[in-house]
């Protein structure tokens, strides 16, 4: 189910949404990172048992959010994919011929693609960053007096304490400089410790998301 949480950010409306990607409204920009597509079949290929039923479960999340918003553009903030060409990729591949939008990828440490790959599947590469007023998108979180950065790959979370347990949660961490995506894929794990001091936290789960 989709939840969401909109919030002003430098003078911009932005949406939040439980399902691991953030709508840029003014804009029509679906913003996520991390989607790490060939991850399954990298695993596979070393003999661990990781189910092709992943990337399928991330890519009809995404699908949803893109029926749901209607995006004009999608912006993924680095490590779309996760190793070399493999079976997951065809699997992309097919999924990608269903939609017009435009496709950027700011590339991350994961996306070693040779770029005729990236042009055969429609999607636009930016080696560094791209700047789209009022906003940096990079894939590694950054810190400068002058800019206010979108980023991703340290797949933010958050330990959220309750009487009889303790919960470790994706969330998005969001700075006064900047925000730092959760994971879109699920097949991923969460840091929950290298994000400190002036943070806030934008918690989710399946059902909800919240401030704290």
């Amino acid at each position: 189910m989709l939840e969401v949480l909109q919030k002003k950010i430098q003078n911009t409306l932005l949406t939040f949404t439980n399902q691991r990607a953030l709508f840029w409204d003014a804009e029509k920009i679906l913003i996520l990172s991390d989607l790490h597509v060939g991850k399954s079949a990298h695993f596979r290929k070393h003999g661990i048992a990781i189910p092709s039923e992943v990337l399928i479960a991330d890519l009809k999340r995404l699908e949803d959010l893109m029926i749901h918003f209607q995006p004009q553009k999608i912006i993924i903030v680095g490590d779309l994919f996760h190793a070399g060409y493999n079976s997951d990729l065809d699997l992309f591949k097919d999924w990608r011929k269903q939609f017009t939008q435009q496709f950027i990828l700011i590339r991350g440490n994961h996306d070693r693609l040779k770029r005729e790959i990236y042009e055969e599947l429609g999607i636009e590469c930016e080696e560094e960053f791209l700047f789209i007023e009022p906003f940096t998108f990079i894939h590694h979180p950054k810190k400068m007096e002058d800019r206010f950065y979108i980023s991703g790959h340290i797949h933010p979370g958050f330990v959220l304490k309750t009487k009889n347990d303790r919960l470790r949660l994706p969330c998005f961490a969001v700075s006064e400089q900047q925000i730092v995506l959760p994971a879109f894929s699920h097949f991923t794990g969460l840091d929950t410790k290298t994000l400190q001091g002036k943070f806030k936290n934008i918690i989710f789960t399946e059902g909800t998301i919240f401030e704290v």
